[in-house]
């Protein structure tokens, strides 16, 4: 992995694969969806409000508001057309009769298939650090949202709060140097309580506020701990993926001295995502049709 920046560069954007929906569960899906429920609870929306939710990977946020929030309307968008699919299928399967039932469209987060000011809230969960451009993916959320509406988001902590992927890092950075640059804490300064802040205030949201989301991430044992990195899903699975079997091995065996083990071997470990809000600020809208159908 030597060479130039864009060679780097390069490499970083060819790990940070998401496209297997049943892959992204075994790796991440089963907390994330409780970071989700934590994550609109915070949020402490009305029901009847017209909801986005953009990059829904698996649709864990995407279940979590039709269940909880009350939607008058909600859609899912993802870029991944197999994330998008998993979604509609997960939500298909827990929706409650008689409520409006949840839409996907494929889509980037820079162009969204909704109006101006269709939405009453744009939601997004452990995306944004991926995006390629986020302050554009947030300009494009601002602009779907109506004056005074709520946009919203959460990202894992990787620098610090993220347990798991810093012992992975850890123990790969001090097997292969050339792995720093892979390393999700260092690649993603976005993701911590001041820049997400700043992100916010910079799009022209006001009210904004941060706040902390931490979960447990237990596992039986080592075995279950390590075999998620082996579905090529993420920058971490990626990496693992591209090894030699020789050196594969070397990093299973580093990691599991790294990650402390109870007396029964299983491994307790947390993990810290960083949620942000904000309004858009109101404006006069005498004679201005805000709240168009979502398509």
């Amino acid at each position: 992995m030597s060479g130039g920046q864009g060679e780097r560069i390069g490499e970083r954007e060819r790990f940070d694969v998401w496209a297997a929906g049943t892959a992204y569960e075994r790796y991440m899906g089963r907390w994330s969806r409780t970071v989700a429920e934590r994550f609109v609870t915070w949020l402490g929306c009305a029901e009847g409000l017209r909801w986005l939710d953009v990059g829904c990977g698996t649709g864990a946020l995407t279940a979590t508001v039709a269940a909880r929030c009350g939607p008058a309307a909600l859609l899912g968008v993802d870029r991944s057309a197999g994330f998008a699919a998993s979604a509609r299928g997960r939500c298909a399967a827990a929706h409650t009769p008689g409520t409006p039932s949840a839409r996907f469209a494929v889509a980037d987060a820079r162009a969204l298939p909704v109006p101006d000011a269709s939405c009453d809230v744009v939601v997004s969960g452990l995306v944004l650090n991926f995006l390629p451009e986020p302050g554009a993916a947030l300009a494009e959320a601002v602009r779907a949202v109506r004056p005074g509406g709520t946009v919203a988001a959460y990202v894992w902590d990787y620098a610090e709060g993220m347990h798991l992927l810093r012992h992975f890092w850890d123990a790969a950075v001090a097997l292969d140097p050339a792995a720093a640059a892979l390393h999700e804490g260092r690649r993603f300064p976005l993701c911590g309580q001041d820049p997400l802040r700043e992100l916010w205030k910079d799009a022209g949201l006001v009210d904004v506020a941060v706040g902390e989301i931490e979960v447990d991430t237990v596992f039986p044992g080592f075995a279950e701990l390590w075999e998620p990195f082996l579905s090529g899903q993420g920058p971490a699975p990626g990496y693992v993926a591209a090894l030699a079997p020789s050196a594969r091995d070397r990093l299973r065996t580093a990691l599991g001295r790294a990650v402390p083990a109870r007396p029964d071997g299983s491994i307790a470990l947390t993990a810290r995502a960083w949620a942000v809000r904000g309004r858009r600020p109101p404006v006069a809208t005498a004679g201005v049709r805000l709240r168009q159908e979502l398509p």
